[in-house]
């Protein structure tokens, strides 16, 4: 009985820091939660140029849907599994770090099971293997997928036909997906702040955020969206990459 007393405890204590987590998260900034930032089918962007933290920002986006107990699928064009989980090994550690987490081997132990990575070569990802893959997933019980994250996706002219496609995808599985998305600094910038480089793809996206390197932090700034309680700015911090306030 005293060993059930135990675990029962530590649940209780990990499920509560789960929710302080999320409760404490800056990026509730930008809405009601991370979780009901985008609904099904819809899509969110997350850009900046490269080495800006766009994908640091992908796996915190990620990790708070993973304490809100969601499935979490992960696809990296070009980047191998291990590289990827080293990236959530690395934010979590940080946020552990800046928290001062207690139970976070417990934390970390418990989500894990909620995420799965996939890879693909960049040049060769078309979407009916994606969803070949997804079909494997889930007819074999194996994932259910109800947060997608994708990234290293070429926009080029041929991104939009891929983007609806996918877009026919996370309406049929009844997921939302986030990108991350790569600009450049030459690029130019439309009248509503969107780059040119993805202007012609803006229309598909219900969220679109930018990462702007500025001063001793990389500014963040919601492009496209409902604004939320944005009165308090955010950055991510240059050593940690973590989401703050300003």
């Amino acid at each position: 009985m005293v060993c059930a007393n135990i675990i029962y405890l530590n649940k209780r204590s990990v499920a509560m820091l789960k929710k302080d987590l999320i409760i404490r998260n800056p990026l509730r900034l930008l809405g009601e939660s991370t979780g009901q930032m985008l609904t099904e089918g819809w899509f969110g962007a997350v850009l900046a140029r490269a080495g800006v933290g766009k994908t640091s920002f992908l796996v915190q986006l990620a990790l708070d849907s993973l304490l809100g107990g969601k499935n979490v699928l992960h696809i990296s064009l070009g980047q191998a599994v291990k590289k990827v989980c080293l990236w959530y090994e690395e934010v979590f550690r940080n946020i552990s770090r800046e928290y001062q987490l207690e139970n976070n081997n417990e934390l970390w132990e418990e989500i894990l099971p909620h995420r799965f990575i996939m890879t693909f070569n960049a040049e060769r990802f078309k979407v009916p293997r994606l969803e070949e893959r997804l079909a494997d997933l889930t007819e074999q019980g194996i994932f259910f997928p109800q947060v997608v994250l994708i990234d290293g996706l070429l926009f080029d002219d041929a991104t939009r036909d891929v983007l609806s496609e996918l877009k026919l995808v996370a309406r049929d599985h009844h997921f939302p997906v986030w990108f991350a998305v790569k600009t450049h600094g030459d690029d130019e910038i439309e009248p509503d702040g969107i780059p040119l480089s993805v202007a012609h793809t803006s229309d598909l996206f219900d969220i679109m955020i930018q990462l702007t390197s500025r001063g001793k932090g990389v500014h963040v700034e919601l492009l496209k969206g409902k604004k939320g309680r944005m009165d308090t700015h955010l950055i991510l911090d240059p050593a940690t990459f973590l989401i703050k306030q300003s």
